[in-house]
């Protein structure tokens, strides 16, 4: 995400605030992150901040693009700040860590639909799922019912 981050916000046609930046310092801070931890990182960097101040910044940021959400199967919701890429992800099984996998061709919608039912494709989301390292090597045997899914981030 850009640096000068009351700019990404005028970009986008919003005001600046001081939640709003929180939001997008905690986001950019920890990728991936759930709102509940980006609603604690945010607390910490500008001391008060309800949950719900973080969940409409959240949706807010989303809406217009700032910010991107995912939710892997299983998952709550997760945000980060890499947008208008159209990467993909790959998760682990075993921990729910996330790291982010570039785009194969390089340019949106990255897959080709077999069929598309009439619909102008311009984005596909891909999630890879498999074993971290550290999972493979700890617990060989972990499974898809072993996810706890944390913060911690691959960038």
């Amino acid at each position: 995400m850009h640096t000068d981050l009351p700019e990404v916000l005028r970009a986008h046609g919003l005001h600046v605030t001081a939640q709003r930046l929180a939001v997008m310092r905690a986001v950019t801070a920890l990728p991936h992150s759930t709102a509940d931890a980006v609603a604690e990182q945010a607390k910490s960097d500008i001391g008060a901040i309800s949950r719900q101040s973080v969940y409409d910044a959240l949706t807010l940021l989303t809406e217009r693009g700032v910010i991107r959400r995912i939710q892997p199967i299983g998952s709550p919701a997760l945000y980060e700040s890499r947008v208008g890429d159209n990467h993909h992800h790959v998760i682990c099984r075993g921990c729910g860590l996330v790291a982010d996998v570039d785009c194969a061709v390089g340019h949106r919608p990255c897959l080709t639909a077999s069929e598309t039912h009439g619909f102008i494709i311009d984005e596909a989301e891909v999630a890879y799922w498999g074993m971290c390292p550290t999972c493979a090597h700890d617990n060989p045997a972990a499974t898809a019912s072993s996810i706890s899914f944390n913060t911690t981030s691959i960038q």
